[in-house]
């Protein structure tokens, strides 16, 4: 089909056929997810190591040794996250069970201890649909979905190198392909750049996030507090509602084991975390553009997590942000862009 002939549709017409292309391209991300997942975890890595690979060669290294000691560092840390997760996740599944029933057990405490004082919340037949472990198993079905991607250590590395490969030549390809002048080049330009941004500002703050509330749980003595720690450097990703998610299995788990005191005090150290740095230093890095809506946020969790599974959650929101941007980098499609913005962007525009 030509551009004239779909031109030459009714705008209903434009409209239905365009949804159809949409389903089907969704549809093909789901059926393809065991390749797709690899690639964007790939593309997810080589725009975080970019700025050092850059760094590195203006320090006048070759492209080949600058590449050689990001992959070092990459295979360090992932040494490093899977001795976490199969050490922790393992132990943990073991004791879920465990960890369940005593949820439960808080949660007929705490209803009984209110009808005591006269007031009914539940009767006994809308207990039977309360799951107080549904939490729990969400979590331990994410960290395995993330394990799961383990067994593609090779190939996600083998890809960030030709990904590295082809950015250290991009530039010349682009001045090739584009005029240095135009405006074309420019928008190119700071889209790029924004993404960039975006994603290494990101992860330090995730990084330091996550670093802080493992002191925090390692302190009060909360079981896996680097897992739970892990667990919330990777939901740092998701502004807003992350940080509340990552907070739940640690509390619940504090509440059972610890007592609710302590269960307080865990939940007070992740509030205090998330306002110091996801609603003071974070929007201060970032700048002005580069938030969403809460509203936003939540659909893109639920759509991504659908489209790729638990990988899907953690990336919904750098890929709906990559989206935000492409579309903000064009006059035709900055009304889009700004549908998309969240509060705190607005109010400073």
């Amino acid at each position: 089909m030509s551009k004239t002939d779909y031109i030459g549709f009714n705008r209903v017409q434009r409209f239905l056929l365009t949804m159809a292309a949409f389903v089907v391209v969704i549809a093909g991300m789901r059926a393809s997810q065991d390749i797709l997942i690899p690639f964007l975890l790939s593309l997810f890595i080589a725009i975080i190591v970019t700025p050092l690979l850059n760094w590195l060669r203006s320090k006048g290294l070759p492209t080949w040794v600058a590449i050689l000691i990001i992959i070092l560092i990459i295979l360090i840390a992932g040494f490093l996250v899977a001795v976490l997760i199969g050490t922790s996740l393992t132990d943990f599944s073991n004791s879920l069970p465990s960890y369940q029933r005593g949820l439960t057990k808080k949660t007929v405490e705490l209803l009984s201890f209110f009808e005591e004082k006269g007031f009914k919340i539940v009767d006994q037949t809308f207990m039977e649909f309360i799951d107080p472990g549904a939490a729990m198993r969400m979590t331990s079905k994410l960290l395995t979905g993330m394990g799961n991607l383990l067994g593609d250590t090779f190939l996600i590395l083998l890809v960030v190198i030709f990904m590295l490969l082809e950015a250290a030549t991009f530039d010349g390809k682009m001045n090739r392909a584009i005029a240095p002048d135009s405006a074309q080049k420019d928008r190119y330009n700071a889209f790029l750049e924004n993404i960039n941004r975006y994603m290494v500002i990101k992860t330090w703050t995730s990084l330091g996030t996550g670093a802080i509330a493992t002191i925090w749980l390692t302190i009060w003595g909360v079981d896996y507090a680097l897992l739970w720690g892990l667990l919330t450097f990777m939901f740092n990703y998701i502004p807003n509602i992350g940080s509340i998610m990552a907070a739940v299995p640690p509390v619940l788990l504090a509440l059972v084991m610890l007592g609710p005191w302590t269960a307080v005090a865990v939940a007070l150290g992740y509030l205090a975390i998330n306002m110091g740095i996801g609603s003071f230093l974070e929007p201060r890095l970032m700048g002005r553009g580069l938030g969403l809506s809460t509203l936003v946020v939540f659909l893109s969790l639920l759509f991504w997590g659908w489209v790729l599974g638990p990988v899907g959650m953690i990336l919904s929101v750098p890929l709906t942000m990559t989206m935000k941007i492409g579309l903000s980098s064009f006059d035709e499609t900055q009304w889009l862009s700004a549908l998309l913005d969240g509060a705190s962007s607005i109010k400073t525009q």
